[in-house]
């Protein structure tokens, strides 16, 4: 047998897959109804094809090519085609603002961008200017075609050149350029290296039993590193990679895809249960006993140990008269779930546990590409409410103000045109400061306790860490979204969004009409529920901690209105801004 090639570059994936694993359907999407698939030899094919027309087109080497769209297969083919000519690619959310594509394309000296529609094209070529040549996957009149890009690198291949340029890339070149959300301030250009991703895969590689058999289902965004760094590992793994048709198709495409992984973060996992927890709330008679009983069973559950044989026996019979309607809803074959970018609540680790699938809460930072430590699959290794022990390669500490640092070959080259910051961020010994504040359980169960730089001081000289508070009131199905605030004030307190979804079968249950979202938060029992869940976090906390008042507001922040990153992390400063006389009235 001849031996695989070797991968010290991410585009030395797919000629591995090739060698190692060949699929007849390494990338799937679906289209006019029908799965499409494109084999592992296809996949080469149309990413070459695609270097050789960026080459026609004059990209040189570290060129700054930017990715604009959400994940599809000619998001993956621009990765690999833009990488095989030694330039860099520039990954941007399609939801950002016309000012944030503004700062990354001049930042980064875009010249070229591929891009999937019309209104994503219409706002690069506003931020861009006439100069900015633009490809799209989707036929937008004006602007150039991906399909003629290809077609024109399939007609006029250029081997030598492209070989020489992928002989040229180094392990240590870069790779991609990605820029952090930047929830308090300008987005960061974050320099990520070819081996920074290959060394992440590696260190991740025994943490997730996957194999060449398996089928995941993506949806998340391949702008962010989570997603990319996990497409990489599925491809040297040989697990199929179908994407889903957007978010709200993801019911139905995990019942036709029927994958064993999926990745997520976890206000997915919080929708999902929250639809569960609704249709449990309509049964009635025995189903509707057997329902609570089997979530009673779920909030027991506990990977390190079980309360005895008759819990266990107990759980078996749940499992199968509940908690496989669990499974079916996400396809029937479901082994792990990954979440990150975020706190999980741990009873949804519990019960989504407890119905036999397999959560596994990570933890990572774009500058680490990303993840630091994960959530085994094995019970041993997976303690619910922390993120897992540290990944394999990985060096971590806890600095002695509880911050976490980290050390390894996955930690960034630097930030972008940014000596200053890179240096504030990575000490003279190599450890990279997070920012996060955490401890190791047990000496080896990453816990993330809150922000370093969202952690505020109240006048009374207490310390408040409203991570910890937010994370713990989300749990109540009627509290959507929560920001604590209080910084030099005597108290703290929360601005608190409903679930208007959840509400709105709450509320007739309850005697009260749903007419609008301004009118139900003044409702007497809904302020009086919420208060309620507020009550009972106070009674757990230290009483600098508590939560003195609250304010409903009428609506969702979001990415549009600029209060949520991409990657739906609040900006607190925007936030605090938009709703100043609401805080203001607080104290």
């Amino acid at each position: 047998m001849p031996s695989l090639p070797t991968v010290t570059r991410a585009f030395d994936i797919l000629p591995y897959q090739l060698a190692a694993y060949p699929k007849p359907d390494a990338i799937a999407w679906k289209e006019n109804g029908t799965w499409q698939r494109w084999s592992t030899q296809e996949v080469i094919d149309r990413a070459t094809a695609l270097s050789y027309g960026l080459l026609r087109l004059g990209v040189q080497a570290n060129d700054k090519v930017a990715i604009v769209s959400l994940s599809r297969p000619e998001w993956v083919l621009s990765d690999f085609g833009i990488q095989q000519t030694g330039a860099t690619t520039v990954p941007m959310y399609p939801t950002i603002t016309v000012e944030d594509y503004r700062h990354i394309l001049k930042d980064a000296g875009v010249q070229v961008a591929l891009c999937s529609t019309k209104d994503i094209a219409g706002k690069l070529r506003e931020a861009g200017g006439p100069s900015l040549k633009i490809y799209c996957f989707e036929d937008v009149p004006g602007e150039g075609r991906f399909q003629d890009l290809l077609a024109d690198g399939q007609a006029n291949p250029d081997p030598t050149t492209l070989d020489a340029r992928k002989a040229a890339v180094r392990p240590d070149d870069l790779l991609t350029l990605i820029y952090t959300s930047g929830t308090t301030g300008t987005p960061k250009g974050v320099m990520l290296t070819h081996d920074n991703l290959i060394s992440n895969y590696r260190s991740c590689e025994s943490a997730i039993p996957l194999d060449s058999a398996d089928r995941a289902l993506s949806f998340l965004p391949l702008a962010h590193i989570f997603e990319r760094m996990v497409t990489y590992l599925y491809l040297m793994r040989g697990v199929s990679i179908y994407y889903a048709e957007s978010i709200e198709a993801i019911g139905s495409n995990l019942k036709e895809v029927q994958p064993q992984v999926f990745t997520t973060v976890p206000r997915l996992l919080e929708k999902i249960y929250d639809r569960i927890e609704a249709k449990g709330a309509e049964l009635t008679g025995i189903k509707r006993t057997l329902f609570q009983w089997s979530m009673g069973l779920g909030n027991r559950f506990d990977n390190q140990r079980t309360p005895g044989a008759w819990y266990d026996f107990q759980l078996g019979i749940a499992r199968k008269l509940v908690f496989s309607k669990w499974q079916e809803a996400l396809g029937g074959k479901i082994k792990i779930v990954v979440t990150g970018g975020g706190a999980l609540q741990p009873r949804l680790a519990r019960l989504f546990s407890a119905a036999g699938v397999r959560v596994m809460e990570g933890y990572g930072l774009t500058e680490t590409s990303p993840v630091i430590s994960v959530n085994r699959f094995d019970a041993a290794n997976n303690v619910i409410g922390t993120t897992g022990p540290v990944v394999d390669n990985i060096e971590v500490k806890i600095a002695p103000d509880g911050e976490i640092l980290t050390r390894s070959r996955s930690v960034m080259k630097g930030y972008y045109n940014l000596p200053e910051q890179t240096a504030e961020a990575i000490d003279a010994d190599g450890w990279f400061h997070t920012g996060d504040i955490g401890e190791l359980v047990d000496g080896r169960f990453l816990k993330i306790t809150d922000r370093k730089k969202e952690m505020f001081k109240t006048s009374q000289g207490k310390y408040v860490a409203p991570q910890k508070i937010e994370n713990s009131l989300k749990e109540h199905p009627l509290i959507e979204q929560v920001m604590i605030v209080g910084d030099g004030r005597k108290y703290a307190a929360a601005l608190i969004v409903p679930s208007f979804e959840n509400l709105k079968d709450w509320c007739p249950k309850n005697g009260i009409a749903f007419e609008s979202n301004e009118q139900v938060i003044k409702e007497k029992k809904v302020i009086a529920e919420i208060e309620a869940a507020v009550d009972r976090y106070n009674a757990t906390a230290a009483t600098w901690e508590q939560v003195k008042k609250t304010a409903l507001l009428p609506r969702l922040w979001s990415i549009e209105s600029g209060e949520l990153t991409p990657s739906m992390k609040v900006k607190r400063k925007v936030v605090t801004k938009n709703f100043e006389e609401v805080i203001e009235g607080l104290f």
